[in-house]
Formats: C-alpha cells, structure tokens, sequence
C-alpha cells in the first residue's frame, strides 16, 4: 500500500497490490465510507452472497467499482487472492468515470460498464507486472492518463467533512456551511455516494474499529468512539458488520473492514 503522487492526490486516497496464497470460505466486507476500484487478477470473479449460508451467490465481475455502502456485504473468499486497486477520496469518482459518487452506493459496478473494452487490456498490463511495486506504478500511470478536469468538490462538503471528523452533529454543520440542508444533502451525496447522517455513522464504527485492540469495557469503547451507550454502539455495530462488538475483539481479524466468517 502507498500513496499516490500529486496529479492523483486530490481524488485518490491510497493505491494497494497484493498476492496471497488459495483461501477458501466467506467473509463480511465492512463500510468504509469510501469507494474503491480492484482489478481482480487471480481467483476469478467477485462472488457476492445475500447472507452468510446462502447459495444465491452471484458473480460480479474481475474489474469492479465499488460504491461507498452504509452496511457490510458478503462476498467468497477462494482460489489466490491477487488484486490491485485504489481507494478514493469524495470527487474521485467524478475525476475518473465522470459519474458522480451517488450512481455507484451501495453496489458493485462493473468497470466495462464505465470504461468499456480497454478493461481487458489494462488487466493484462497489470498481470504482466512483475513486483507489486511496479503493478502500483502501472495503475498508477493508467489512473493519472484518465483524469478528467472537473470542479473540486463543493466547498461546503469539504468543509463538512473536515467537520465530521471532529463532531456528528449533522445539524450545526449544515447551519456552519450557508447552504440550505437540502443543497448540502444532495452536493455530499454528489461527492461522498451517502448522506451526511450516513457518512457519520460509518465514521463512529470507523473509531470502535480502530479501538478494539485496546484493553478495556466495552462501555468505555463506546463512549471514546463517540456512542451515546454500549447499547447504541452495540446496535450500530451489529447493522454495519453483521456481528456484535464482542464477537468482533474475539475474532480481531487482521484486516480490519475483513471478517472471516466461522
């Protein structure tokens, strides 16, 4: 994982490569609160389930989008895990697909439906690498040709998320920003794929992740991430990963947002 260089600074948070040995079962991917781009390279298609035992899986692709979600998804985990994608900042979606953040939430887009046949090609550019040094540079290079020239995103959703990292209070970021609560709404939506209220629940679970490591009550896990009670973080965390805040600390995945399922 690294960062990518200036051009693509503004609209990419971080570019990722990796190669690991045949796996085989399920997991639950968790919410973010960010989009991504992953260009499958071995394992085949992406495998989505509807829930943990169900035999309705579906393929959705080798090259894929996937939209910021307010929830986790269940998706198979088999065959070596070899794969190269981005994660976006808000507007990024705008700068490379032209498309805003909202037309992709809660949904995996395949990249030919975006980028048409020139997906195939770039894959193999990116099989043929051979490091995941020279893969990032690869992607790299191909994301900063396709780059489009687009506004910023609107001034007070910047401001805003600047806000939100510091308080949930949805309300007086919308009064702070001069722009009428529908205009915010819609202008975040544009740039972030959910709405403010979402954007900030995500956040809060974002905090208990990152805290589960930590010695301690869960009462005073949910109270440093910013839960109003263990009840209410226990709510939360059960809806946006599928699991209880207790069930997650005894399986302390190693991958964070990927919890394998037992």
């Amino acid at each position: 994982m690294r960062q990518p260089g200036p051009e693509l600074q503004p609209f990419v948070k971080t570019l990722w490569a990796i190669d690991a040995p045949a796996s085989a079962g399920r997991e639950h991917v968790l919410p973010t609160g960010e989009m991504h781009l992953v260009f499958r390279l071995g394992g085949g298609d992406l495998r989505l389930f509807s829930d943990d035992g169900g035999a309705d899986g579906r393929r959705a692709g080798e090259a894929l989008v996937g939209g910021a979600r307010p929830s986790y998804y269940v998706r198979a985990v088999t065959g070596p895990q070899c794969s190269t994608g981005v994660q976006l900042r808000p507007g990024g979606a705008e700068a490379l697909f032209g498309i805003p953040a909202a037309e992709f939430t809660n949904r995996h887009t395949p990249l030919d439906d975006v980028w048409g046949r020139q997906v195939d090609t770039i894959r193999e550019r990116l099989a043929a690498a051979e490091s995941l040094e020279e893969r990032l540079s690869v992607l790299e290079n191909i994301l900063a040709a396709r780059v489009r020239r687009t506004r910023g995103i609107h001034p007070a959703v910047a401001r805003a998320l600047r806000q939100f990292k510091v308080t949930s209070d949805i309300s007086h970021v919308v009064r702070d920003a001069g722009y009428s609560h529908r205009t915010l709404i819609s202008e975040f939506r544009r740039s972030v794929g959910l709405a403010p209220k979402e954007y900030t629940r995500v956040l809060r679970l974002q905090r208990a992740l990152r805290d589960m490591r930590r010695t301690g009550s869960l009462a005073d896990l949910a109270a440093s991430a910013g839960y109003s009670d263990q009840a209410h973080m226990c709510r939360d965390f059960r809806e946006f990963t599928g699991v209880t805040p207790g069930q997650y600390r005894r399986a302390l995945p190693d991958a964070p947002h990927h919890l394998k399922i037992t």
